[in-house]
């Protein structure tokens, strides 16, 4: 087992087992975007445990993650307080022939927190919330049509995943497209429907994968208010990637700008499985027609982890600290990669980062090679998503990181 970040990683023969063992059983050996194949091949693929900001594969090399299980570990892994309320909720049942007290608990501490929302309902992840926001959407206008930007990921539903397969074009024929950040193109597709639009579905920001960042213009987020107002349709923030990362309020309201249904899911309980919608009390009717349920969907455990989570951002310093963290570590690449005579663009909020090389060309081997040499030495980034920090990421954590990148950095540029 590794001691260090900076220790290089050992051998991973119990995860190239498991490995094997998966493709025989698995299509693919993993499916979704959990899939190894589209990371560099010095990636491990199963994990053992997590505490803190430390993730520990099965092989037993531990990393500094700023990947936080892809965004739900919003307080760190295993956070007492969130770990406490699990538990014991967990120990007088959890899965029951309807939902326990927290229900209603995390329903109220919604409607408290989220300044937009009136009501709240619950499922188990993004792509239920954003598919049960345009539910009731359609149910209380009447209409069909959606507009959505353009490559923007909303889930893995056939109306919003980004790969095609077994998607008939029916799945998507009610959905039209606009550029993100462009109000004029969003007039533009709501005017091939006239009379028919019944919801605008955006992120706070643009978080394409692959791609530059982008952060919300200010005229966009009015714009596409303004645009819903005048279509009498519904405005829908898909806030599960944001979510109590970046304002408990609603990652707009620092705009202004309140929607009128916004889905959340990631870091709502930090790692444990729920969603949720919140909407605005003229649409609270629509949201008892419609049938949105599930098996799991109103288990208490992940509810009472949920309330612990919520109350800990609202009420500590962990927003705060994960821009802190986060602009402490972009500063500190940029002026890694100036050192190195590297071009770097990096983008989205800092509590989010992304970052790419200019020169890379369209396999990724800058980045890719780049983040090879951080996984080998203990630091878990990713080449193609936006990393995620969290409450529990310190300065400490983010000098030890920078360690790590700076070596990296230092590997790229003499082209070995």
């Amino acid at each position: 087992m590794t001691t260090n970040s900076l220790t290089t990683t050992s051998a991973r023969d119990v995860d190239q087992a498991l490995a094997a063992r998966a493709a025989l059983v698995v299509p693919g050996g993993m499916h979704g975007h959990l899939n190894r194949s589209t990371f560099p091949s010095d990636y491990p693929q199963f994990f053992a445990r997590g505490r803190g900001t430390r993730l520990w594969d099965v092989d037993g090399n531990r990393y500094l993650d700023l990947m936080c299980a892809w965004g739900p570990m919003v307080l760190g892994y295993q956070h007492p307080k969130v770990e406490a309320a699990y538990q014991a909720q967990l120990a007088e049942g959890d899965c029951l022939n309807g939902p326990g007290p927290a229900f209603v608990e995390l329903a109220e501490l919604l409607v408290d927190t989220v300044a937009h929302a009136d009501w709240a309902m619950f499922s188990k992840n993004g792509t239920d919330a954003t598919t049960t926001c345009l539910t009731i959407a359609r149910a209380a206008t009447g209409r069909r049509k959606v507009l959505k930007a353009r490559s923007s990921y909303h889930g893995a539903a056939p109306w919003c995943t980004p790969v095609l397969a077994g998607v008939t074009p029916e799945d998507r024929v009610n959905i039209l497209e606009f550029d993100f950040n462009d109000v004029a193109d969003a007039e533009r597709a709501a005017a091939q429907a006239p009379g028919d639009v019944a919801a605008i579905i955006t992120t706070p920001y643009r978080h394409d994968s692959f791609v530059d960042q982008e952060d919300v213009d200010p005229a966009y987020a009015h714009g596409l208010r303004a645009l819903a107002d005048r279509l009498g349709a519904a405005l829908v923030l898909d806030d599960v990637r944001c979510g109590f990362r970046y304002d408990v309020r609603g990652s707009w309201e620092p705009l202004g700008v309140r929607p009128d249904l916004s889905a959340y899911s990631k870091a709502i309980a930090n790692g444990y499985a729920l969603a949720a919608v919140t909407g605005v009390d003229s649409l609270r009717e629509a949201g008892a027609a419609v049938f949105s349920t599930g098996s799991f969907w109103f288990a208490a455990a992940a509810m009472a982890a949920a309330v612990a989570t919520i109350t800990e951002l609202r009420d500590g310093t962990g927003l705060q600290d994960m821009q802190a963290a986060g602009q402490q570590l972009r500063d500190g690449l940029q002026a890694q990669a100036q050192a190195h005579g590297l071009a770097v663009r990096q983008s989205g909020p800092v509590q989010m980062p992304f970052l790419r090389f200019e020169d890379d060309d369209g396999s990724y081997s800058l980045v890719n090679r780049w983040c090879s040499e951080t996984i080998q030495h203990g630091v878990y980034l990713h080449p193609w998503h936006n990393w995620f920090l969290s409450a529990a990421h310190t300065s400490a954590d983010i000098d030890e990181v920078l360690q790590v990148t700076d070596r990296s950095f230092g590997v790229v540029a003499a082209g070995t």
